[in-house]
């Protein structure tokens, strides 16, 4: 049989086998108060149980006792809310959820959208670089055009006031060559060179190069190897009388062979065709210096968003980290109290509350520690 303290509330459990008539007294071990017991009638047991256990505060029962006893769904249903939530296993504290919920899960978040923002960045530049190098070569290409049809200009007014210059002498007449062979860009330059004749050979009469003034320029077909048929592509899609323009490769004097474009416009009323040609990266060389500086400053920009993304990711895990733990330990506290409070120690002292959710919760259980507290006096002085 259970037996309640009516002062402190604590717990006994008494065999009434040990009560010698029908009435017993004994002292509360917590209170001191003395506590009346009455023997109950005797009831028919089936099988015999083992004595009682009395325990320090809390109720037990041998394990034998406790399984010859029937088990009501009510009886387990509270037990089952008796165990306390940190024993229980498969459990996840509140500061782990806080933790998954503010630090975790705004990590993955920061860490997606920075990835798509450097993926944007990263598409942004090489756009605007292919664009750009588009739209540059495109006005490189109308000045080079330009720039032969000018020299074929000249070159055309000068043979108008020089009838009996032969093509022969184009090379001697420092006059002419200044207007045919002109600087273009760093490398670039201007050259003439005359369409077939009924013989079928394209020769070129003024040209930085002298070696190959008067030769058939079909013969260059060795030394470029691969790279002649583009060049002569160029080269000879003036046959019809219409501009030729297009993109090959040359050998440089130091052997090495680069990319150049060329713009060959005939000269009305005359035989030959100046052609203007440059290296192409001459073309783009501004441009790839800004691409060189774009990417720097890309590259610094990821750098500096990365660090920025990090110490805010960092700032934000300490502060969840921080606020999770006071948290958990005031909830921790109050839980321990209730704990205390259900096994009858109703003195216990419940820490100060805050003005939050959490100091509202404290307040309740001190409410209910007084409530309980008044429930057992008016008890003991009903008895």
């Amino acid at each position: 049989m259970i037996v309640i303290c009516e002062d402190c509330g604590r717990k006994y459990r008494i065999d009434p086998e040990r009560i010698k008539g029908q009435t017993a007294k004994f002292k509360c071990k917590a209170c001191n108060h003395i506590i009346s017991v009455t023997k109950p009638e005797p009831k028919p047991a089936k099988t015999a149980s083992p004595p009682f256990i009395e325990a320090d505060g809390e109720i037990e029962q041998p394990q034998a006792a406790a399984a010859q006893q029937p088990k009501r769904p009510e009886d387990q249903k509270t037990r089952s809310l008796r165990i306390p939530s940190s024993l229980r296993t498969g459990r996840i504290g509140l500061g782990a959820k806080m933790m998954l919920l503010f630090c975790v899960l705004p990590i993955l978040l920061f860490a997606a959208s920075g990835w798509m923002f450097f993926r944007q960045m990263d598409q942004l530049s090489e756009l605007l670089t292919s664009e750009s190098k588009r739209i540059v070569s495109k006005m490189a290409e109308e000045k080079m055009a330009d720039i032969a049809r000018a020299t074929a200009m000249q070159v055309k007014l000068f043979l108008l006031t020089q009838p009996g210059l032969r093509k022969e002498n184009f090379e001697r007449n420092l006059n002419f060559k200044r207007l045919a062979v002109q600087k273009v860009g760093m490398t670039g330059y201007t050259a003439l060179y005359e369409l077939p004749g009924p013989d079928g050979v394209w020769r070129t009469w003024s040209h930085p190069n002298g070696k190959i003034i008067g030769i058939d320029m079909s013969k260059l077909k060795k030394p470029l190897g691969v790279n002649f048929p583009g060049f002569w592509k160029v080269y000879t899609g003036v046959r019809n009388g219409g501009e030729s323009k297009g993109y090959y490769t040359w050998q440089d004097k130091d052997g090495k062979f680069r990319d150049k474009f060329m713009v060959c416009t005939p000269i009305d009323g005359t035989p030959f065709v100046i052609a203007a040609t440059t290296y192409l990266d001459e073309l783009t060389l501004d441009l790839t210096k800004l691409t060189s500086r774009s990417a720097e400053l890309t590259a610094g920009t990821r750098s500096t968003v990365s660090i920025i993304l990090a110490v805010t990711l960092l700032l934000i895990a300490l502060v969840v980290s921080f606020y999770g733990y006071r948290l958990a330990a005031r909830i921790k506290a109050l839980t321990n109290v209730a704990d205390r409070i259900s096994i009858g120690e109703l003195d216990a002292d419940i820490p100060a509350g805050s003005n939050d959710e959490i100091g509202e919760l404290g307040e309740a259980i001190a409410r209910m520690q007084d409530s309980i507290r008044l429930s057992i006096e008016r008890l003991r002085r009903r008895r």
